[in-house]
């Protein structure tokens, strides 16, 4: 096995410590041996060390500049090398939009965390979809899975040319192989791989578990600050881009590929993760969430929690997202006379929720817990349990600092649809849809 990277950096050291580049959606260049990058073009007639130059493009040709993604890859063999024969293969319990396997009555819903299974599986293997929304095909929607990895991917790569995968660990890191280098990424941090893009899950700390999101629309981005300003939220200098690594291996490897809603695999004779030098603005980051800067209100009442979002994936009308991923991490609660948790709403957009440590404010009262998640659907009721209510409503309004918890949302405009495994399972909590019945009546029309 031959793995090198850039020559400021000893080979061995690359799997324990990955370099990166900051900036998101940044133009980018990096190369793993001196002078493989060709300068002042992108396609020469002859490449350096006999490489292949090929472009993956994230974006029609014709995209304004703003939204074109492109990257230019000098490979050993190109993708089109890399091709075989493939055969369908058996997707477990991956599914994609659309997916009416099952009805469910319209309710809230809520689910304990799924064990790790005892039996040996890739993270391939171990992705389990919970819910789907729109439609693959046309490049709408989302898909929100738990994967549960218990050993690494060896000889396999895999790539999603349906989606856009966002990767939230809750337990346990992934190191991730990519064709553009490697991402280690542990709970509190997440990843983005975008479309077409070849990798492999290994696992530094044994097992893991965790969330993915498949972003079916446009790329996810930074969302606007509007009148907020230039800094914080998520700031882009703590995005990071991994430095170009490649593996020259020529051994048999399973390439896996996730099109059209099924998933295909095909024998190759080498790795294709051979990539030895790349520029250009497509190219998978990770984000260390304790990195955001939350804002809040200062004086009384609530801001919307979009002032939480990390990332968004705009639809084609404004204001409205696609997915907007949003997190609930450690901030001051300052606000006088005001009921702080989050508010009882019914909300056009459907929301998935995932812990990934520490207890979510609005949900004290047992039963949402670190690997848990909740779905609440389009224009269905929800908000503070009866514990959160009453300890809200009664707790003295001093200046009040949440520490230790992260929780997120996967929102979309679209209805999320259950799928069959994730109503059936026994983690489903069969009673939350009436976690709102045991709140009491207050009203006293004789007391002001």
């Amino acid at each position: 096995m031959n793995v090198s990277v850039r020559p400021s950096r000893p080979a061995g050291a690359t799997q324990l410590h990955p370099g990166y580049m900051s900036g998101f959606g940044n133009g980018f260049e990096t190369e793993a041996l001196p002078g493989a990058l060709p300068i002042g073009r992108n396609s020469p007639q002859k490449p350096a060390y006999g490489l292949y130059a090929e472009q993956l493009s994230g974006s029609p040709f014709t995209a304004p500049r703003a939204t074109n993604e492109r990257s230019w890859l000098y490979r050993i063999r190109p993708t089109v090398a890399h091709w075989g024969d493939f055969q369908r293969v058996d997707p477990g319990l991956w599914r994609s939009a659309p997916c009416t396997e099952v009805e469910v009555p319209p309710a809230p819903m809520r689910w304990d965390p799924i064990p790790l299974p005892a039996e040996g599986q890739t993270f391939l293997q171990g992705v389990r979809t919970i819910t789907t929304a729109g439609d693959a095909g046309a490049q709408a929607g989302m898909a929100a899975s738990i994967y549960l990895a218990t050993r690494p991917m060896e000889d396999e790569v895999f790539y999603n040319a349906d989606a856009e995968m966002l990767i939230v660990p809750q337990q346990g890191a992934l190191r991730l192989w990519t064709e553009f280098g490697i991402i280690h990424v542990a709970p509190g941090e997440i990843a983005v791989i975008q479309r077409g893009v070849k990798l492999r899950v290994e696992l530094p700390d044994g097992a893991a578990r965790g969330y993915l999101c498949e972003n079916y629309g446009g790329a996810l981005t930074l969302p606007e600050r509007g009148p907020i300003g230039a800094n914080c939220l998520a700031n882009p200098r703590d995005f990071l881009t991994p430095e170009a690594a490649y593996e020259d291996r020529d051994v048999p490897t399973r390439m896996v590929v996730k099109w059209g809603g099924a998933l295909w695999a095909t024998e190759l004779a080498h790795s294709p993760l051979d990539v030895v030098a790349w520029h250009g603005n497509y190219a998978p980051y990770k984000y260390d969430l304790r990195k955001y800067s939350p804002v809040g209100p200062v004086l009384f009442d609530h801001a919307d929690p979009s002032i939480f979002t990390v990332l968004t994936a705009p639809s084609e009308t404004p204001g409205t997202a696609n997915i907007d991923f949003v997190i609930f991490p450690d901030r001051w609660l300052v606000a006088e006379n005001t009921f702080r948790p989050p508010w009882y709403h019914m909300n056009v957009m459907s929301e998935f929720m995932g812990l990934i440590y520490g207890q979510y404010d609005a949900k004290t009262g047992g039963g949402f817990v670190p690997g848990g998640f909740s779905l609440h659907n389009t224009l269905l009721p929800h908000g503070p349990d009866m514990d959160a209510f009453e300890r809200a409503s009664n707790a003295p309004l001093q200046p009040h600092r949440l520490e230790g918890t992260m929780a997120f949302m996967f929102e979309t405009r679209f209805l999320q649809r259950v799928t069959r495994y994730a109503a059936g399972i026994p983690e489903r909590q069969r009673e939350y849809g009436r976690y709102g019945a045991p709140l009491k009546r207050h009203f006293d029309p004789s007391r002001p």
